[in-house]
């Protein structure tokens, strides 16, 4: 098994009736974190959920003694009102989409001021460049393989030469930041997501569509040389 790589199932696929029993699924079957999306109606036409959803399901987010982070992805215009309330609701990490704020550098230090890490989130079309004068403070470079706003979309190829060149920027950086990619992540492409530097893998429908949140892991931890097969859920 590979620490460094990490799986974080999006709730947005699971069975909002029971996310108390979805979130203890998936961590038993062997999710890193819970990948959280949060969209407002105005930034992405889509309307999700809040930070009493967050609060709700915080106390399941454990395995055994240990706690298992809150990823929080923000697709919100309203970031520095909800940054407080996603953060006392028990958010790990909180990421952002730099359109969606006034002042990058000023939101980012607000998500760091409630001892919580901090994440830039960059549409498939956002250059990296906007990560110039920032990357020295962010915990984590969240990278969008689809378009967001909605569930089960397919994963956009041009995306990958973009990992491999953030990666070569975190890298350059001495830091550790994480690089996450998020949409249309399943078994097929986990491989070359993996290769092209992405060290957190955001998985909703190939996770949550089957039913099988052991098979559906173990599929995607084996198929990107994560783990072997004898230690998969």
């Amino acid at each position: 098994m590979n620490p460094a790589i990490r799986i974080a199932p999006s709730l947005l696929s699971a069975d909002f009736a029971r996310l108390g029993e979805e979130v203890r699924a998936v961590i038993a079957a062997g999710a890193d974190l819970i990948h959280v999306d949060v969209m407002d109606n105005h930034y992405v036409p889509n309307l999700t959920i809040g930070p009493m959803v967050c609060q709700a399901i915080a106390p399941h987010c454990r395995r055994g003694d240990q706690p298992v982070p809150i990823d929080v992805h923000l697709m919100v215009k309203t970031v520095d009102a909800l940054i407080p309330m996603f953060a006392q609701a028990g958010a790990s990490i909180i990421s952002f989409h730099p359109q969606a704020s006034e002042h990058v550098d000023r939101t980012i230090q607000l998500i760091h001021s409630f001892g919580v890490k901090a994440g830039l989130a960059l549409n498939p079309a956002t250059p990296l460049n906007l990560l110039d004068h920032v990357l020295d403070q962010l915990d984590l470079v969240l990278l969008m393989s689809v378009n967001p706003g909605f569930g089960g979309q397919a994963f956009i190829e041009g995306v990958l030469p973009k990992i491999e060149a953030a990666r070569r920027r975190i890298d350059a950086s001495g830091r550790d930041v994480w690089l996450e990619v998020d949409g249309g992540i399943n078994a097929k492409n986990i491989a070359r997501v993996v290769a092209a530097g992405a060290d957190t893998l955001v998985a909703g429908s190939a996770v949550f569509s089957g039913g099988d949140y052991p098979k559906a892991i173990a599929a995607l931890c084996v198929n990107a040389q994560l783990r072997d097969l004898a230690e998969s859920p």
